[in-house]
């Protein structure tokens, strides 16, 4: 076992990781993260690890769904799930003192759930009103429509939702599968934050989940095929028309990432004096909304920016953004500039720290993806170590790898 600040790690002789921390307060927060998302499925079964995560609460060989909805709001707490294309986390907050609770209903969630075909046939159709209704808001489909083209040709194309068709495909015993073949201990971290003792913690942890042993398998890297760039118009009879221009880069564990989310921060961050902000909105009122994301996997990521404009204006937001990219590829910025941006971004990211239910949710993001944890202070330490040359080398990164673009009007 590790103690590193306020935080305990440890590994139970089944392999599964734990990260203990003591937040002082009154809420605890529990959760697993498990390394299986959407592009763990086949071509037969889109949607299933979503599938997954919603069938998941319908019954247990302990538990029916609706005692299973209520074990944490009985206490004033919550139950919930998320998934991406990589990961799936299910977890809990609750007010301090009923740690054993929560681990106790996961444990039971993960190792005995049985996908009641009754339930299922219901969370079913809950899932296909979900997925229906993204076509009424473009400017959220029009995300997973740029991945389909950004990573077409590969399992992370294909929505997270999956499609209504391949959902009624779906079954109890693919669920099932999925979870036994992937919830394996070696590929799952649970975090424990509570004001309690985190080594007493851990130990309920082993309590309740030391007996998990679904075997691992072995996993494949598939090589991503070389972008093929793309800039697309689709109909869809709307008034505005919703864009993403961006391109693919790099993993989450190149070393470049912290200058690219600095980058990000600076051209089309949250704040309104992003880059594209200024540009788009407050100097030429040509959208309402522009902002820039990044999001990296283990083994690929994007840079993509959102804005929603005229269709006549589509062209010109598209040129502004290039421009942007390329003043700061062509141009080296002052000490003094370069020094307002980072500290903006620094300044942000400390304020981010402070919602500690995202902080308890990166510890184990942390040891799951690097095997150790990035907490505050090292991300902190790797952005102040970014040199000016660094931040413009990743607007050069971009426009050589070429922006593609995708309309929805």
């Amino acid at each position: 076992m590790t103690q590193e600040k306020n935080y305990h790690i440890a590994t139970l002789p089944n392999g599964l990781r734990v990260v203990a921390a003591c937040f002082p307060g009154q809420v605890s927060y529990i959760g697993m993260l498990v390394r299986a998302g959407s592009r763990n499925e086949d071509s037969d079964h889109e949607g299933l690890a979503h599938f997954v995560e919603h069938t998941l609460f319908k019954g247990t060989r302990n538990r029916k769904s609706n005692h299973i909805s209520c074990r944490m709001e009985q206490i004033g707490g919550e139950l919930n799930a998320y998934t991406t294309k990589e990961e799936t986390m299910i977890y809990t907050n609750a007010p301090a003192g009923y740690v054993a609770r929560s681990l106790d209903l996961i444990a039971d969630l993960v190792k005995n759930s049985i996908f009641p075909i009754k339930e299922i046939e219901k969370e079913r159709e809950v899932i296909i009103e979900e997925i229906n209704s993204y076509k009424d808001s473009p400017s959220e489909s029009v995300y997973d429509e740029f991945e389909e083209l950004i990573y077409k040709g590969t399992p992370l194309s294909h929505n997270i939702l999956g499609t209504p068709d391949s959902v009624r495909r779906l079954t109890g015993e693919d669920a099932r599968g999925f979870l036994d073949r992937l919830y394996t201990p070696r590929n799952m971290v649970v975090y424990c934050c509570d004001p309690g003792d985190p080594e007493k913690n851990i130990r309920l942890v082993e309590k309740y989940l030391g007996d998990l042993s679904f075997p691992d398998e072995p996993r494949q890297k598939v090589s991503l095929p070389a972008l093929d760039h793309f800039e697309t118009t689709r109909d869809r009879d709307a008034y505005q028309a919703n864009t993403i221009v961006g391109t693919r880069l790099f993993g989450r564990t190149d070393p470049r990432r912290h200058a690219l989310f600095l980058f990000n921060n600076y051209l089309g961050g949250p704040c309104m004096n992003s880059r594209l902000n200024m540009e788009m909105r407050e100097r030429r009122g040509l959208v309402y909304t522009v902002e820039s994301n990044v999001s990296l996997l283990s083994d690929t990521g994007t840079i993509s920016v959102f804005f929603g404009t005229d269709p006549a204006s589509v062209e010109k937001c598209s040129y502004i953004i290039k421009k942007e990219i390329d003043r700061v590829a062509q141009t080296s910025l002052s000490k003094q500039t370069f020094s307002k941006i980072r500290d903006q971004y620094l300044g942000q990211m400390i304020v981010g720290f402070d919602n500690r239910e995202s902080r308890a949710m990166a510890l184990a993001k942390s040891l799951l993806f690097y095997d150790e944890i990035h907490d505050i202070d090292t991300a902190t330490e790797m952005i102040r170590q970014i040199t000016v040359q660094e931040f413009t080398d990743i607007a050069a990164l971009i426009l050589e790898k070429g922006l593609c673009r995708l309309t929805l009007k």
